[in-house]
């Protein structure tokens, strides 16, 4: 077994984690990334002053392969998990709703919250209510589920315009990159039902507090080069073909690396690229799956202008709002990063434009911003954040398996029945990694697989 070469290609989290698992279990271990950088979706920068990530990236408490690769990275206790759900709704007239579960089992959990959420009529919380009951019921191997959007099925259920903005659209446009109405309903079940429905303490939110930089790639980076594996930046690769010996050569500028396995684990865009034929994956079926862009706002106000560490908006284009002033290395004022999910609307606009369009949100939202100076304001774009989270998204998902032997695929793109979030790339890479084991003929020492 120590004989095994694996080269993992990509050093975002589906490819770290899958390296860190084939490095556990005794492999002799290549992680290639293209970019000078390691943490794929999940980088940060140091910026006037400030360390900022690329966006805000949330967990919850039900991502078991996340947060085991976390404590496996050491690096647990950098990171915060609320001891029970509570997310602050804010609308631009004053008024707070909360979202958060109670001591209940579930799906009781949620019902205090659902009936007090002052943003809807009573009449629309008693449905949403029932809604979600309906919701908690439905097959997720039901492959109809993903034939049709989760907007479409809300209608179905009798959930009002107004419903479906203000309350379901808060919650899965942030998870799917897609408002309800061109979500999969398939995949909107999927966190609905793991996510807040099956266990009361699922939905308890989880973040970072520290730049994810230090989170995942420094750690990730130590641990593989203690154990002895090899970490090239910069390494851009070229091609993937077999040998006559049954083994592997993946090209790169000025030379070539012989393995006995490869996991490519970069975005599907990249991958649909480099997959040989022989691989026998429907490179056409990877590029259907296409993009979403998020767009993440950066302000730093002089004096604090929020007092929640993370909050909703409702009723205005402020969608989730985080204080970031501690993770930054901030010393004075307030640091709030605004997260745009499916911000198709603002990519490419000046960072003029999008302070004339928010600016005068963030005042709407937060009395105090009028009265405080704007120190920096600054924007960054994910044009291709996610794959697009729309209807018919499954079929075009392979799992890590090819035709290719030693030929495997890690990403959140993969077939996980997770949307693209961390835990689905980590998932991913720890799929990629088994399936490399076992087709080595490893018994022992395999990644545990997904629940």
């Amino acid at each position: 077994m120590g004989e095994l070469r694996v080269v993992v290609i990509g050093g975002g989290l589906a490819g770290l984690s899958a390296a860190v698992a084939c490095l556990d279990a005794g492999a002799r271990v290549i992680l290639l990334e293209a970019r000078a950088r390691l943490g794929g979706a999940t980088w940060s920068t140091h910026r006037r002053g400030l360390w900022i990530d690329n966006g805000q990236h949330i967990f919850l408490r039900c991502c078991g392969s996340y947060r085991a690769f976390l404590r496996r990275l050491g690096v647990e206790s950098l990171v915060h998990l609320q001891h029970r759900l509570s997310v602050p709704v804010l609308a631009p007239d004053g008024t707070t709703a909360w979202l958060r579960r109670n001591a209940l089992p579930a799906p009781l959990h949620l019902a205090g919250s659902l009936l007090r959420f002052g943003h809807l009529p009573m009449a629309q919380r008693i449905r949403v209510a029932r809604t979600a009951g309906k919701l908690a019921r439905l097959q997720l191997e039901d492959p109809a589920l993903d034939e049709r959007s989760f907007g479409s099925w809300l209608v179905q259920q009798g959930e009002s315009p107004e419903a479906i903005e203000r309350f379901w659209d808060l919650l899965i446009r942030p998870t799917l990159n897609l408002p309800a109405a061109e979500g999969s309903l398939a995949l909107a079940t999927r966190v609905f039902q793991t996510g807040l429905l099956e266990r009361a303490d699922a939905g308890d939110i989880g973040y970072a507090t520290v730049p994810l930089q230090r989170l995942h790639a420094d750690p990730a980076r130590s641990l593989l080069e203690a154990g002895g594996a090899r970490v090239e930046l910069r390494a851009r690769v070229s091609r993937i073909a077999g040998t006559p010996g049954n083994g592997l050569v993946v090209g790169l500028r000025g030379g070539q690396v012989e393995a006995d396995a490869v996991i490519l684990a970069t975005p599907h865009q990249e991958a649909a690229k480099l997959l040989p034929a022989a691989a026998g994956v429907d490179v056409t079926a990877l590029r259907r799956l296409g993009s979403a862009p998020i767009v993440d706002l950066h302000v730093v106000f002089e004096r604090p202008v929020m007092k929640f560490p993370f909050a909703a908006g409702m009723g205005t284009p402020l969608q989730w709002i985080f204080d970031r002033t501690e993770a930054s290395g901030l010393e004075r004022g307030q640091y709030l990063v605004v997260s745009l999910s499916a911000a198709d609307d603002y990519v490419g606009l000046s960072t003029q434009a999008l302070r004339r369009i928010f600016l005068p949100e963030f005042e709407c939202l937060f009395p105090a911003a009028s009265q405080t100076r704007v120190e920096q304001f600054f924007a960054t774009c994910e044009p291709s954040a996610t794959f697009l989270q729309a209807p018919g998204t499954r079929r075009n998902r392979p799992g890590p398996r090819t035709q290719l032997p030693g030929l495997y695929l890690a990403g959140a793109w993969t077939d996980t029945g997770w949307p693209a979030t961390m835990e689905s790339a980590v998932m991913s890479g720890m799929a990629a990694a088994r399936a490399v084991l076992i087709g080595a003929g490893c018994s022992r020492g395999l990644p545990a697989e997904a629940a």
